[in-house]
Order: C-alpha cells, then sequence, then structure tokens
C-alpha cells in the first residue's frame, strides 16, 4: 500500500459525494495503491451512511464510526491506527482543502524523502477576526515554543511518512501540534507546503473562537511534558527542593538570631517571618511529592484509546 488517506469527519453529508469523486479521479490517476478512510466522529447527520453506500462501489475505502463525538485529535488517531499506506495524508471533509494537493504532498514524502509536510493555508477564506488574526498569534506561539518554523501549524491537510503517524500519539486537542509531536519523537526533516484554500460550500464551522484559547493551554501542556514528562521530578523535585531550603535557612536563622542575638526579643512564633519560614517549607515538601508521586505514576501508567468503535467497515 503505497498511500492512505484518512479524512476525520463530523456532519459533512453535503460534501462527502463531491469530495469522494474528486479524490477518486485524482489518485486513480497517479496508477498507485491507495486507501481512502473516512472516520466519522460521531455524526448526527447522514455522513455515515453516505460513506456505507460509497463502500459499497470502491474496494479502496474504509469507514471507521465512533459511538459519539470524540473530537478531532481521536478521529485522526483511529485513521492512523488503521492506514496502511507508506504516504499517510490526511485532510478536512469539509472540501475547504484541495484534493487537487494530494499528488505533490505525496512526492514530498515519497520522493523528496521529507518525514511530514504540513499544508500553508496562505490564502485564506476565513473570518480575518475570528479565524485570520488569532490563527496568526496562536503560531507564532508555537514556533517560538517549539522552534520549529511552520506558519500553519493546524492545517488540516499534511502530509505524513508511515513511521510518523505510527509513532505519535493523540490526545486531548493535540492533533494541532503533529509537527511538533513529530519533532519530539526524533523525526526532524519537516517542511511545509503552500496549498489551495476553498471558502465553505455547505454548512459551518465545527469550531469556535475558544479553539485558540484550548490551543494555547495544549501548547503549554506539550511544552512542560516534552521538558518534563519522563521525568516530572526534575521540575517540581527542584521547585520543592529550593523552597525547602529557603524555608529552612529562613527558620535556622531566625532560630540563631533569638538564641544567641536578641534573646529578650520578641518571640519567634510572634514574627512574621516565621509564618513565611514555615508556609514556603510546607509548600516546598508538597512540590517535592508532587515529583515523586509524578515518578510513579509515570513508570506505571498504561496509554488506552480514548475513543469508542461502534462500526467499521473493511473492504477485502
Amino acid at each position: 500500500m503505497q498511500l492512505s488517506i484518512v479524512i476525520p469527519l463530523f456532519n459533512e453529508q453535503e460534501s462527502l459525494l463531491e469530495l469522494n469523486k474528486t479524490i477518486l479521479e485524482i489518485v486513480l490517476s497517479m496508477k498507485i495503491e491507495f486507501e481512502i478512510i473516512y472516520v466519522d466522529d460521531g455524526s448526527t447527520d447522514n455522513s455515515w451512511d453516505i460513506i456505507k453506500n460509497l463502500s459499497k462501489n470502491s474496494s479502496n475505502l474504509i469507514g471507521i464510526k465512533f459511538l459519539r463525538n470524540f473530537g478531532k485529535s481521536q478521529a485522526l488517531y483511529a485513521g492512523f491506527e488503521a492506514a496502511h499506506g507508506e504516504v499517510v495524508i490526511t485532510m478536512d471533509a469539509d472540501l475547504q482543502d484541495d484534493p487537487n494537493e494530494i499528488p505533490s504532498l505525496f512526492n514530498k514524502i515519497d520522493k523528496e524523502n521529507f518525514d511530514l509536510v504540513s499544508g500553508w493555508k496562505k490564502k485564506r477564506f476565513d473570518s480575518i477576526i475570528f479565524k485570520n488574526f488569532p490563527s496568526k498569534i496562536f503560531n507564532w506561539a508555537a514556533r517560538k515554543t517549539s522552534g520549529i518554523n511552520l506558519n500553519d501549524f493546524n492545517c488540516g491537510i499534511k502530509a505524513y511518512k508511515k513511521a510518523v503517524i505510527k509513532e505519535i500519539k493523540l490526545t486531548g486537542g493535540m492533533h494541532r501540534y503533529i509537527p511538533v509531536l513529530a519533532k519530539n519523537a526524533g523525526f526532524k526533516n519537516i517542511s511545509e507546503k503552500i496549498v489551495k484554500h476553498h471558502p465553505r460550500k455547505h454548512g459551518k464551522t465545527k469550531y469556535g473562537a475558544d479553539r485558540f484559547i484550548k490551543g494555547f493551554l495544549d501548547l503549554i501542556t506539550l511544552w512542560f511534558i516534552h521538558k518534563f514528562g519522563k521525568r516530572p521530578m526534575h521540575f517540581f523535585g527542584l521547585i520543592g527542593t529550593f523552597m525547602l531550603m529557603i524555608g529552612f535557612f529562613f527558620s535556622l536563622f531566625l532560630g540563631i538570631e533569638k538564641l544567641f542575638i536578641e534573646t529578650s526579643g520578641r518571640l519567634i512564633t510572634e514574627r512574621p517571618e516565621f509564618y513565611i519560614a514555615l508556609a514556603t517549607m510546607i509548600i516546598g515538601s508538597q512540590f517535592f511529592l508532587a515529583g515523586f508521586l509524578g515518578e510513579i505514576i509515570l513508570r506505571n501508567k498504561k496509554i488506552e484509546k480514548q475513543y469508542i468503535i461502534s462500526e467499521k467497515l473493511i473492504n477485502e
């Protein structure tokens, strides 16, 4: 299998027939072995019925239906798990991503040997205030934090080597940061390609302005996990030890001062410095304990899938 096309979707019944027809026309002209994997993320319209009908006429189509809406990250993860192609391309089902980009993205991976190629919607047809401007800020923060020089981290159309998608694990809303996850896993040959972006033909976007807030929080989480995810004691333990030492030496100073310098002065318990030292030692102990517990949890954790498949179509 040379190419897998993974398409997560949620309530896109108006777009599926046109999308599938265009993809087939393009990929069949490439004369390669391919599969199209539709992942229905709990749609409440007729999207799944359309996928089932399409599968009857195509041996290259795989359908996966979630029991409910679990999110785009889990839909992509399920598609990655099912993919067999040496090159994997992802794209959205709303017809805003152009299927004509598939051959060039495929060649970027297959011929030019990139690990990952991310699309860049340089000219967008989205709201300037609610999408374009927040997206620029979001991508700037992602570049600065990750060190990856991409202009559009969240572009739906991307191409990957099979080894990349089999290595990374998607949780929460981490689909926005697949290039960062790939880099953290050791895949550094990452590039981008300017792709066409089309206005939405049907329905309305499934994402609100809150996705950027969630995206920034996920970015902080990803940075922290990359730095300290394997050794939480290096973060919590260091802070805890530092605070414990400050509190201890502060308390020692107060004790020496009371015993040998100002013996007739106020009681230690009457001085605010005592309570500052005590609070510092307590908080330091809690940080140290958090790091210790984090190490124990990390060594005993079991990664579980965060989605449930209710139905699956596989043509043999």
